[in-house]
């Protein structure tokens, strides 16, 4: 189990947790929540044994591995599936040790190796490997690229699927849902669900959480609280505890309202003197209770937008693609205002290949795409962030939008999305990826749009940026496409879904339910058609590699018994020796004669377990070969 006993830590000389003590259990599945720098990635790093305790004591089995996914993907011509493969440290150490084994000819070493192979399931590594990266992903003949060959989100991907072949006893992941589209997501659900380790897990992703954890860690004002149950049950008994400690809060204000009136009443007063020093004493001992800061800092709504037109936007026969490819035909799409579609579809498919038609940053290959009269199109996509000028505070990037508005009016709708004081005079270069996405969707939002495209809109935002633009979305009157992992988001804010597949974007009839259960058949349905090539082969090289482990098992235990059997043998025939060269023994013609024939009799023997131990380590040679 991992324990906590007194623990406090800090970065960068500020204090994070302080007196933290609780135990988590082997198999269990926890999520670590908190406010954006309250200590989240700190204490994963203290558990990686990057960062040091100020004080008290963090015990974690020494021998348990420890996976998590790396930040970075350097660019390697290393194939795709190796690369996963690398990251089961113990597979790799093992297969260049049978190399070794094999080049020194080492039939005992070699049928070890080979044990402790079938122990860790490293036939199957290969095979378990490729079925991660399907299932975030990655098509068959991708798994053979080389890894430069990717782009940084499909590498991000890549860290992932390493991580997860590690076998680890404590795996750690850090929004692992981010780069992932809704496909990828349930796949990972039902992998993590099945993961036999202990599993802490940061994620701004409130369905998947409650779809994997089972305990909640909470860090709050320095502390490290642990609740039972998944991430809604633990949003309400929190909820129920701040309230409880907000009515204790209101109730103790009031009575320190009521000592200071007292105490100014009757301060001056000779007779009233020393009740009213007793009051102060009593002010300054009574322990003060936080007021339960439960609103979160994000308060913003879509303003009313200018102008509509019905329909918006509107799609006919279309073509779209790239270079002259298709990606998708026949598109049949009419936006009027109140449309409100959420897109599915695995990533790939052409989910933001149709946005970008929509946004008009693509043109049609071909039909056509006719815009209404007073279309505004508010459109977000995570290249947009990259649009954002670094050297610019958010402040200078909405006076650029509005030179003409006030600039206390840009600072309290800036405050809305929680750049406050300093944050919106700096300059955002230097901003994390949930601070740019929040101002990149606080300068979409302020144009007043009537249709909204969003793209993945929920990409490092927390859970309460999350809450709260969710909240807008459903209040606004702007027609909205949205593509989203986030099926919160998705079930809370669109009437309607459309399935991008197979080349075609039709409506989809059925919720979010179902479309899990639609992929769940598709997956089911392609296993044999992946498999009919080469079904036989498969299953007969499994069975022949058992055998062979058998065969290997059985011969190293015959080789060893037989070294056991020469040896004693061996031992025999010299005390023998020692005997048969004794002149007094010839006295005794038929004890000598009996000796000659045993010495003689044990030669035969020691000539004949030779030769079959040879024969044995041979044999054992030619199986590794093959």
């Amino acid at each position: 189990m991992i324990l906590l006993r007194k623990l406090a830590f800090a970065r960068a000389a500020k204090p994070l947790v302080a007196e933290a003590s609780l135990q988590l259990h082997p198999g269990w599945k926890i999520g670590l929540t908190g406010a954006n720098g309250s200590g989240k990635s700190s204490f994963f790093a203290l558990l990686r044994g990057e960062l040091h305790a100020d004080s008290g004591d963090l015990e974690i089995p020494a021998v348990w591995r420890i996976g998590h996914v790396a930040q970075d993907a350097p660019a390697l011509p290393t194939p795709a599936l190796e690369f996963v493969l690398d990251g089961d440290t113990e597979l790799r150490a093992v297969e260049t040790a049978l190399v070794e084994a094999e080049e020194q000819h080492d039939g005992h070493c070699i049928a070890e190796l080979h044990t402790r192979l079938q122990d860790i399931d490293g036939y199957a590594a290969q095979a378990r490997a490729a079925e991660i990266l399907a299932g975030l992903g990655f098509a068959e003949a991708d798994q053979h690229r080389a890894v430069a060959e990717f782009s940084g989100g499909w590498r991000v991907r890549l860290n992932l699927a390493r991580a997860l072949v590690a076998r680890a006893d404590l795996l750690l992941l850090d929004e692992p849902t981010n780069h992932l589209d809704l496909d990828a997501v349930l796949w990972l659900e039902g992998w993590l669900t099945s993961f036999p380790g202990t599993l802490l897990m940061i994620s701004h992703d409130r369905d998947f959480l409650d779809a994997v954890v089972g305990q909640i860690l909470h860090i709050e004002a320095g502390q490290m609280k642990l609740y039972g149950g998944n991430y809604s049950t633990f949003e309400r008994t929190r909820a129920e505890r701040l309230a409880l400690q907000q009515a204790l809060y209101v109730k103790q204000q009031r009575e320190v309202a009521h000592l200071h009136t007292y105490i100014e009443r009757f301060r001056a007063k000779a007779s009233k003197a020393r009740q009213a020093q007793s009051r102060l004493k009593a002010l300054a001992r009574m322990e003060m209770i936080s007021a339960a800061h439960v609103d979160t800092p994000f308060e913003f709504r879509f303003r009313e937008p200018e102008g509509v037109s019905d329909p918006l936007l509107q799609i006919e026969d279309a073509k779209v693609g790239y270079g002259g490819t298709a990606i998708l035909e026949g598109v049949k799409l009419t936006l009027r205002p109140g449309s409100r579609i959420g897109l599915l579809g695995k990533n790939g498919a052409g989910k933001s290949t149709l946005v970008k038609l929509l946004a008009g940053e693509n043109s049609a290959l071909a039909g056509k795409r006719l815009e209404g009269r007073h279309l505004k199109i508010g459109y977000f996509a995570q290249h947009q962030m990259e649009l954002l000028r670094p050297d610019e505070s958010p402040l200078q990037h909405l006076a650029r939008q509005e030179p003409q508005t006030r600039e206390q009016e840009l600072r309290d709708y800036l405050g809305g999305f929680d750049f406050r004081g300093q944050m919106a005079d700096a300059a955002c270069g230097n901003f994390s990826g949930g601070e740019k996405a929040r101002l990149a969707l606080a300068l979409m939002i302020r144009t007043r749009p009537n249709l909204l495209l969003l793209d993945e809109p929920t990409n490092h935002l927390d859970l309460e940026m999350r809450e709260a633009l969710t909240l807008a979305l459903q209040e606004t009157e702007a027609a909205m496409v949205l593509v989203s992992h986030d099926r919160h988001l998705l079930r809370t804010t669109v009437d309607e879904l459309w399935l991008v597949a197979d080349g075609q974007a039709q409506p989809f009839d059925g919720d979010l339910d179902d479309y899990a259960a639609w992929l769940a058949q598709r997956r089911t349905a392609a296993k044999p058609a992946a498999t009919t090539d080469k079904p036989a082969p498969r299953q007969e090289d499994r069975a022949a590699k058992k055998l062979a482990q058998a065969e290997q098992r059985k011969l190293v235990k015959e080789a060893e018994k037989l070294e056991q059997q020469i040896a004693a043998w061996q031992a025999e025939k010299s005390a023998l020796a020692g005997r048969l060269a004794d002149p007094a023994l010839y006295a005794d013609r038929a004890a000598a004669a009996a000796l000659v024939s045993q010495d003689a009799e044990l030669a035969a023997r020691i000539e004949a377990a030779e030769l079959r131990w040879l024969e044995l380590h041979e044999t054992l040679e030619s199986l590794v070969a093959e």
